[in-house]
């Protein structure tokens, strides 16, 4: 049975061009960058929404000032945070810490990923009944899904973040653990020119 007070934390990056999405950028231009990321932020919101598994915080960098965040918290049911300083994994531990203060557990996405559907949230919020982890790997080696039920600093120290190692350093990290998390199917995330066909068309219209 799904958790209904599970935390789901969106990581977003505000949709301004020149400064979001820039490997994609470099083919098809800032604007139309900024404007598929923009599409991405709404879409993930709709996903974290619907799938109804517990609050939804849209973690904002490098504030919570940029009108699509506004619009979004006028628009959906859900709170804005600033994600501060720190490299990647320092980010998404302080979010999820925070999380797990007020929830019993937590998950943690961002908005590259249009293939993470509703029922995949579900299924990683119902596996934090009975483990202390769960991940989604992307399909290029890193992962688009974090989720615990206990603080787990270890999982976030030293990753090579941004690189095809990210989830084998992570398993490595599980195994050192002496944990077993849960791992659901991977999914394509959308980082570089070849996986805009991950993405509808009309987002990139």
């Amino acid at each position: 049975m799904t958790p209904q007070n599970c935390a789901l934390i969106i990581f977003a990056k505000a949709p301004i061009p020149g400064q979001v999405k820039t490997r994609l950028a470099q083919t098809i231009g800032d604007q139309a960058a900024a404007r598929l990321a923009t599409h991405m932020l709404h879409d993930t919101l709709h996903r974290a929404i619907a799938a109804r598994v517990g609050p939804v915080e849209l973690c904002c960098a490098p504030d919570t000032t940029h009108r699509e965040f506004r619009h979004a918290a006028a628009q959906y049911d859900i709170s804005l945070t600033m994600q501060g300083g720190g490299d990647l994994g320092e980010r998404m531990y302080r979010a999820l810490e925070r999380a797990l203060l007020r929830h019993p557990c937590a998950l943690l996405i961002g908005t590259d990923a249009p293939a993470l559907g509703i029922g995949q949230l579900r299924r990683a919020a119902d596996a934090l009944l009975t483990n202390p982890a769960v991940f989604v790997p992307a399909t290029d080696g890193g992962y688009v899904l974090v989720g615990m039920n206990e603080p787990m600093l270890s999982l976030f120290d030293d990753i090579p973040w941004s690189t095809a190692g990210v989830m084998q350093r992570t398993r490595e990290r599980i195994v050192q653990l002496g944990i077993d998390v849960a791992e659901l199917e991977p999914v394509a995330d959308v980082d570089i020119p070849d996986d805009l066909k991950h993405v509808p068309a009309e987002w990139l219209a």
